[in-house]
């Protein structure tokens, strides 16, 4: 049987897709023979209102895009890099309270992770990480009607879940978690929403 392939988008911004993100990683660190495939989605983006500039033609929004963009570099041209990466900058994000906007947060994220974030940014503006990050963003709006992170999409159904708890390096965990949000997503399909009223602490 082929293993499971699905994808899930990300925002560095969001904790949430922090939480579910940590568990993939360290599942697929773990053994789990899933083919994930990381979508990166712009909140700013998903927050523009109707009749308003897209982010990706905007310059004063420019600062909101670069560290996910600095991600699909990696992503594409160093994946032995990427999960580290990807993990590392949500980490400055939401561990270290570090601003991503910053330029030169997110090359240290780089330099520290084995990456020369000089070729990273030169990527970044040669102009196709931002051409292909608005492409697979709206493909999410337009073909899921995704909007926001983190959402998981396999064939044709997607959910956007919220899970509370990080693994903390616990890979059975990690893949648990994991496998009880797929066999919702693609086993459960008439379950639209089930959401707890209150939050264990």
């Amino acid at each position: 049987m082929s293993p499971p392939s699905f994808g899930v988008t990300y925002d560095y911004r969001c904790p949430f897709a922090r939480n579910v993100h940590e568990h993939l990683v360290v599942a697929v660190r773990g053994g789990a023979d899933w083919i994930v495939d990381f979508l990166p989605f712009s909140l700013t983006q998903a927050h523009v209102e109707e009749g308003g500039a897209p982010v990706w033609d905007a310059p004063d929004k420019a600062s909101d895009l670069t560290a996910i963009e600095a991600g699909m570099v990696v992503r594409d041209r160093h994946p032995d890099r990427f999960l580290d990466v990807h993990l590392a900058l949500f980490g400055a994000r939401h561990d270290e309270g570090r601003d991503l906007r910053e330029d030169a947060v997110v090359r240290d994220v780089l330099e520290k992770n084995g990456v020369d974030a000089d070729e990273v940014f030169a990527a970044i503006s040669d102009g196709w990480p931002r051409q292909e990050f608005r492409k697979v963003h709206e493909a999410s709006v337009n073909d899921h009607q995704v909007f926001g992170v983190p959402t998981f999409i396999s064939g044709e159904t997607s959910a956007f879940v919220r899970v509370m708890t990080r693994p903390g390096g616990d890979t059975g965990l990690a893949r648990a978690t994991i496998e009880h949000l797929l066999e919702m997503l693609v086993g459960h399909p008439e379950i639209n929403e089930f959401k707890h009223t209150t939050i264990s602490r």
